[in-house]
């Protein structure tokens, strides 16, 4: 038969939309499971990563489906940010009509992949009904303490000229823009996560279904220490400075201070900015460079000596030298620290450039030179030589001395051990139009002033433009300009937005009842929370799944999930990327030049244009618009059929791994599931009372089982290209076997099953085409008979010598002395004797018979 993708895969489609198959509804008789795959941003194209992780949450949705769950499915879009109005910018249109066409879009690209979703339950973030309930999530979070505004040194992207969160700011530079981040102050809201630290650091043990890495990941991010906390007393400092607060994850350093650093934005450094102008110069300098630790790590060491020096905690002769640095940010500790030039390459780096001593307080082993070219930081275990001992027995390095010494200071009064964590505040305000409006206003009167929710949603105007760098909100008079909710006087709307990481910090809780009046249903999301299985990449382990751990915590506490509803995601699994090879040649200048897949012919591992110009290939790598190595999925879908893309995407690698397409690898696919359907049609020409050959009904149903339990426990661990495997083995197995007609069937109907979550419209096409019975889509997962997956024989293997040299094949259940006789009658072993008797014959039931001449 002639295996005709698109007409097939359009009839299924509208059969399954036709009778509501994925639509989602509360039942009380089966188990419920939500899957959800991290939801799109709308930037118009599908491309083949979108394909790969949509396709293997739809096949975990179907198998559930199949086992007899009650299966959430749904999808959506995340649709504020930064690209909307670049986009409208560049174009002089608006970022809504650009966002909703490319929504439009994309669910055209999508709906012929065939994924089981539920896509009444559809919604966009920049929906006003969608934000119009995350703020009056934010307004329940502020009157829950959860929420604040201060002053703070952000990271300024100064061509989207927006502030940027420390985990969007990449090497120094911004996530979107990629510009140099500088440092700025401003007024700010904050979600206050930092709070949620010790419990989010926790909680990360009870994620046994995560992977190790993201875990590791949020750990290393979340970053707890012990340290200790004491104060420096200065000498010769302003009035109302007397002392200089430090926190030291090494207090065990302390004896080889050199210096103490402020930030530039420490209160003493700001009243000496006041006054001296070469104070004020270096500090507006300083704060050119971002506030990550990649920033700052990379970043030129510069310091400013203030003429201020303080007394050491153990010895008041010992004075050392106040330095405004730039490498030092005021909101992690205390905004001072003590520099240990010895210990710390940083410190070493900055001592050296400045002339300070260098002092160790330990040396890697006795007798060992004090003179330090490099800092010397040993590992957390190492055994050290303490040179300047403060009456402690020598240690090894790392929290064991660190905690000694915490013990000792506390003993002497001279500080306190405090932990701390690296988890700063989020802060959320953005200086851009397009994103959820934070819904308060400013009076001068009663101040900040949360709006009334009967007043929500705060829409956006559509009534912008674009023509003037900025936010054009803060232009926007009839919008910005409104009544005081409190008193009534004449007020201002917060002109700042949300970062669009909020609105993907809830999304899947709106999921369980995305048309409700408020922000959750209590009862929809009682029901179907948490999300079973989660899908996405390993890209956002650090943003997004902190984010909508911590929302999760605070939608709880202010009532809108269920108590015990704090870790949204039970599973989670990241998947690698669709990789392509780049085909490349040189320009005329020099510069590399990029061909489409299409536009190159491989030849014998060689790749050739038209006119029969050899390309460069470099194999394996991420696809990329830039690099043109992207491969649409409407044209394969167009060539081949959605089920092919499905089905390649799935088999050739594990899904945790990259996957590289190659046009040779999609036509395999195509060829295969077309070889499927031709047994299909071979198997329904059988007469229906034709008999198989003897013994191969039960070969064949044999088989099946196995293949039933293979599959099986491969979906169940994830490992599509596993399954696919057995998939392809027992297609094999049917195309040349001589069983009867019934057998047969009852094999291909069965196989049309095990692919159906992987090739869901040729699966139906065969259901149908064989008599099953309704939808495949709907038929019960089925079982392996136990019975049937003992093995009546088994194959031995049989070494000589320690060499495998021949095998046999006995009855299971055969004992030892009998499988010998057998194994000594083989001609390797016979030949092997030599008309001799063996020295050792060991024979391991099931598995193996070694023979020792």
């Amino acid at each position: 038969m002639a295996y005709d993708a698109s007409t097939i895969e359009k009839k299924w489609q509208d059969a399954w939309a036709g009778a509501g198959t994925f639509t989602a509804v509360r039942s009380d008789d089966k188990p419920k499971y939500y899957v959800l795959e991290m939801f799109p941003y709308p930037s118009g194209n599908l491309h083949m990563g979108h394909v790969r992780n949509y396709t293997m949450g739809d096949v975990i949705a179907r198998y559930k489906l199949s086992t007899g769950h009650n299966v959430l499915h749904p999808m959506g879009f995340d649709a504020f940010g930064m690209p909307a109005e670049n986009a409208a910018m560049a174009s002089g249109g608006h970022p809504k009509d650009w966002t909703y066409s490319n929504i439009d879009t994309m669910v055209g690209q999508m709906k012929p992949l065939g994924l089981s979703l539920d896509w009444s339950r559809m919604f966009a973030t920049c929906d006003p009904e969608y934000y119009g309930q995350q703020q009056a999530l934010f307004l329940d979070f502020l009157d829950a303490g959860l929420v604040y505004r201060k002053n703070a040194v952000v990271n300024w992207d100064p061509v989207d000229m927006t502030v940027l969160a420390n985990e969007q700011v990449i090497d120094g530079k911004g996530w979107r823009s990629g510009a140099e981040v500088e440092r700025r102050e401003l007024t700010q809201w904050f979600f206050k996560i930092s709070d949620m630290s010790g419990e989010l650091l926790d909680a990360l043990d009870t994620l046994d279904n995560w992977p190790a890495k993201v875990r590791l990941m949020q750990e290393n991010w979340i970053g707890k220490s012990r340290g200790l906390q004491f104060a420096f007393s200065t000498v010769e400092a302003p009035e109302g400075f007397d002392r200089i607060e430090v926190y030291t994850t090494r207090p065990d350093t302390l004896m080889g201070a050199s210096f103490v650093g402020i930030s530039p934005d420490h209160p003493l450094a700001k009243h000496l900015e006041s006054h001296e102008p070469k104070v004020a110069e270096f500090c507006a300098e300083a704060r050119k460079g971002g506030t990550t630790a990649e920033a700052i790590e990379t970043a030129p060491k510069l310091g400013y000596d203030t003429g201020i020096t303080v007394r050491h905690p153990f010895d008041t002769s010992w004075e050392l030298p106040v330095y405004i640095a730039n490498f030092i940010l005021m909101d992690y500790g205390t905004g001072a620290i003590f520099g240990c030039p010895a210990h710390d390459q940083r410190d070493f780096d900055f001592a050296t450039k400045y002339g300070l001593p260098i002092i160790p307080t330990f040396v890697p082993e006795e007798g060992a030179s004090e003179e330090f070219t490099e800092a010397y930081v040993p590992t957390k275990t190492e055994q050290v030589w303490w040179v300047k001992p403060i009456n402690w027995e020598p240690l090894a390095t790392g929290q064991e001395a660190i905690d000694a010494t915490i013990d000792f200071c506390e003993a002497n009064g001279v500080g306190q051990g405090v932990t701390n964590y690296r988890l700063r505040d989020w802060g959320l305000s953005r200086q851009r139009y397009w994103g959820c409006p934070i819904p308060v206003v400013h009076c001068d009167d009663c101040g900040v002033v949360p709006e009334k929710k009967e007043n929500l949603p705060v829409q956006l105007p559509d009534d912008v433009s674009f023509d003037i760098p900025g936010n054009p909100l803060d232009r926007h008079p009839t919008w910005r300009d409104v009544p005081c909710p409190s008193c009534g006087k004449p007020a201002k709307r917060e002109t700042d937005t949300m970062d669009t990481f909020v609105d993907s910090s809830w999304y899947f809780v709106r999921f369980t009842a995305p048309r409700a009046t408020t922000p959750t249903d209590l009862d929809e999301a009682a029901y179907w929370m948490n999300v079973d299985q989660y899908i996405g990449g390993i890209e956002h382990a650090i943003l997004h799944l902190l984010y909508s751990r911590f929302f999760a915590r605070a939608m709880r506490i202010t009532g809108h999930l269920p108590q015990g509803c704090d870790e949204p995601f039970d599973a989670l699994f990241t998947q690698g990327m669709v990789t392509h090879a780049i085909y490349k040649t040189t320009g005329a200048d020099g510069r590399p030049v990029y061909h489409y897949p299409e536009d190159v012919e491989l030849r014998d591992g060689s790749g050739f244009l038209k006119d029969g110009t050899e390309v460069e290939i470099v194999p394996s790598a991420k696809m990329s618009k830039s690099k043109n190595n992207v491969v649409n999925p409407l044209e394969i879908v167009s060539k081949y059929g959605a089920d092919t893309a499905r089905w390649f995407v799935l088999s050739d690698s594990p899904p945790e791994r990259d996957v590289e397409w190659t046009a040779s690898g999609a036509e395999a696919a195509h060829k295969h599931l077309a070889r499927v359907y031709n047994i299909c049609g071979r198997i329904k020409d059988m007469a229906p009372s034709e008999a198989g050959t003897q013994g191969h009904d039960e070969d064949l149903v044999r088989e099946m089982h196995k293949t039933i339990r293979d599959v099986t426990v491969n979906i169940d661990s994830f490992g599509f290209n596993a399954a696919i495997a057995k998939l392809y083995a027992f297609t094999a197995t049917l195309q040349k076997s001589k069983a009867s007609h019934a057998a047969q069937r009852t094999a291909i109907l069965t196989l049309a099953q095990l692919m159906a979550p992987m090739t869901p419209h040729l699966s139906e096409e065969i259901w149908e085409y064989q008599g099953g019975e309704g939808l495949i889509a709907n038929a019960p997962w089925p079982q392996a008979d136990e019975a049937m997956l003992v093995e009546d024989t088994v194959t031995l293997p049989i070494q000589i010598n320690g060499k495998r040299r021949a095998e046999i094949s006995v009855p299971a259940d055969m004992d030892k002395a009998e499988v010998e006789k057998i194994a000594m009658a083989t001609d390797a072993v016979v030949k092997a004797l030599n008309g001799g008797a063996p020295k050792k014959v060991i024979v391991v039931p099931g598995r193996i018979v070694n023979v020792v001449v």
